[in-house]
């Protein structure tokens, strides 16, 4: 009986192997080994079987909270994978905290922020250990499409359970305002309100310009979309065995291996300038240099890190050492407002990774960045290019109807048209300005690109929306302009990133992809940079760890693709918007982005015609 229990067993097991193929596939191992005789028999034996082994499916998700580079909490994911019957950690990421660090903030706001913060990173933790480890169980890392559908319907449905809450609180409130509120105080606010005589002026100035639109509301926990996102894509990547920048390209343009890459231009921030120093310019809130094409990587960041170096010792107080003690002092800051050199003195570095310095005057920065080059022998507008970030929505005084672009100066939003064509006709190196006006002002964007359309790029960065309103919103509409900053932040999902960078590229938009204030270390914003294919990468200074990661992953990638010459070198385009007819219905007269395989490599509209920039400039030539 127990022979024939043995036999029973050892049909079975014969049954088992021989429906998966083993003693089939084990011969074509001894075969093909028996002639390579690899000095690993054994790890060649499991390389050769391994290609026979499940495909890798999700098994656990942990988030937890850490702190990015500027101090903040943030949310971490991990991803834990079944691999060969075995539960392994394939990756992890940390998400960069979307939050405008303001130096002159009340304490009370600044603790609020905090709380705010806080709780939200918290929630985004529960929603992680939760909900999405549940619901992400054994999907496979590399079907980004199906797992971006279940983290987009999720939170969906924790938005609609928001608006239920808020919508219950404004009841329970109006019930309790009508039995509590009594007629004289109901109706004397807006009796008061329409009796101000001062406020007549006011009442002209908000019907000259648009009104600001109100900030677009972030979900508590949010982050937890954008990290599990961005952690599957890179688990995807890593099981797939190839990098994370292929990958996303991969994605892009559906599974079809793109046969050359360019890699993004870098904005390198050089200048901080402080806006709320007792220097006088607040236009200007970033200076950033952009190496000429013709560069490489590394040779462009070289060239930047001795611009950098020339301005620090321009910036130093005649006759002395720099003082960081003194400069941070309040006796510092009065002793730097005397009439000494402008620009200021250096004071620190900025949580960009740039310099901090006060001007004032517009040219001030300008001037300095052009002696800088001048005095280690290289030119603007040959040998690198400016770009400015004016971050024109921190300027507007709402009471004059106006911008303030220096203590005490204002100009109108038609006059600040004029005012940037006169810039670039007087700075020809400048070659693009990040958010010169607000959304609100469409029209004036309008007309400043069509005069300044085919010589500088005009990108908007605060001037456009959130990455999931950009793609879900029918009725969205951005101002005109060349480009859009894309962050990855908050319920961005990857393929959010892909869907809209198809679409900006079918519009002969160029994409950036930009760097949020709370920056980590994760450098993975490099790698979507470069699989997107956008034009610019937006990465702050060279200085703190959390930044120079990122710019040297970027150097390594550009190692890899020149090692497998698939590296193409980039090539700038500006856009004539002049002969664009209603360019102001860009964005709602679209339609679905079309497939990636169908978008030629260039559009042939006679309306769209791209101006090349060129490696060199003659003396005295604009980018035209």
């Amino acid at each position: 009986q127990q022979q024939r229990r043995l036999q029973g067993l050892r049909r079975e097991a014969a049954e088992y192997y021989r429906g998966h193929r083993v003693p089939q596939r084990m011969e074509e191992a001894l075969n093909s080994l028996f002639t390579l005789r690899p000095a690993d028999l054994y790890g060649e034996l499991a390389n050769y079987f391994s290609k026979f082994s499940k495909a890798p499916v999700i098994c656990k998700l942990v988030g937890r909270k850490v702190l990015d580079g500027v101090g903040q909490p943030t949310l971490e994911v991990e991803i834990y994978c079944t691999v060969k019957n075995y539960e392994k950690r394939i990756c992890s990421t940390v998400m960069s905290s979307h939050c405008q660090i303001s130096e002159n903030a009340l304490p009370d706001t600044t603790e609020a922020d905090e709380r705010e913060r806080n709780y939200s990173v918290n929630i985004a933790v529960e929603w992680v250990n939760e909900s999405l480890n549940t619901m992400l169980r054994d999907l496979k890392p590399a079907d980004q499409c199906k797992v971006d559908k279940v983290l987009g319907e999720y939170f969906r449905k924790k938005v609609e359970e928001k608006k239920e809450i808020k919508k219950q609180e404004e009841e329970e409130a109006e019930a309790t305002l009508a039995l509590t509120s009594c007629t004289p105080s109901a109706t004397a606010l807006p009796g008061k309100k329409k009796a101000a005589k001062p406020g007549k002026k006011v009442a002209v100035a908000e019907r000259m310009i648009p009104p600001a639109e109100p900030v677009e509301s972030v979900l508590c926990g949010s982050l937890a979309i954008g990290g599990t996102s961005l952690a599957i894509a890179k688990a995807g990547a890593i099981i797939s065995h190839i990098p994370l920048y292929l990958h996303i390209a991969l994605l892009k343009h559906d599974q079809d291996s793109p046969k050359e890459m360019t890699l993004p231009l870098p904005m390198v921030t050089l200048l901080n300038c402080e806006k709320i120093s007792p220097a006088k310019l607040k236009l200007v809130k970033e200076v950033m240099l952009i190496p000429p094409v013709h560069l490489s990587l590394r040779q462009g960041i070289e060239r930047v890190l001795d611009i950098q170096k020339e301005i620090m010792r321009l910036l130093e107080p005649p006759g002395k050492a720099p003082s960081p003690q003194l400069a941070d002092s309040k006796k510092g800051r009065a002793h730097n407002t005397g009439k000494k050199a402008p620009p200021q003195a250096l004071k620190r570095i900025s949580h960009l990774g740039c310099l901090i310095t006060g001007c004032d005057n517009l040219e001030q920065p300008l001037l300095l960045m052009q002696t800088a080059c001048n005095n280690i022998g290289l030119e603007l507008g040959t040998d690198m290019y400016l770009a400015i970030n004016c971050a024109a929505h921190e300027l507007m005084d709402y009471v004059k109807g106006k911008y303030e672009i220096l203590t005490g100066t204002f100009k109108s939003p038609d006059e600040m048209v004029d005012m940037y064509v006169e810039l670039i006709n007087k700075f020809p190196f400048i070659i693009a300005l990040i958010d010169p006006l607000r959304k609100e002002d469409r029209q004036q964007w309008s007309n400043i690109c069509c005069a300044l359309g085919s010589k500088c790029y005009l990108i908007a960065e605060d001037a456009a929306k959130y990455i999931s309103q950009l793609k879900i919103d029918e009725n969205i509409n951005i101002p005109t302009c060349s480009g859009v900053v894309l962050k990855y932040i908050n319920q961005t999902k990857v393929s959010d990133l892909i869907e809209l960078t198809g679409l900006l590229d079918g519009q002969r938009h160029i994409t950036i992809l930009g760097s949020p204030d709370g920056e980590s270390s994760d450098d993975s914003l490099v790698d979507l940079a470069v699989g997107l294919g956008a034009r610019f990468i937006k990465l702050g200074g060279l200085s703190r760890g959390e930044r120079v990661t990122k710019y040297n992953r970027l150097l390594a990638i550009e190692e890899e693709l020149a090692k497998n010459r698939t590296l193409r070198e980039a090539n700038l385009e500006f856009i004539a918007f002049a002969e664009v007819p209603q360019l102001e219905k860009q964005f709602t007269d679209v339609l679905p982005p079309p497939k990636q395989d169908s978008l030629p490599p260039q559009l042939s509209q006679p309306a769209l015609q791209g101006h090349s920039l060129p490696a060199q400039l003659p003396e005295n030539s604009t980018l035209t």
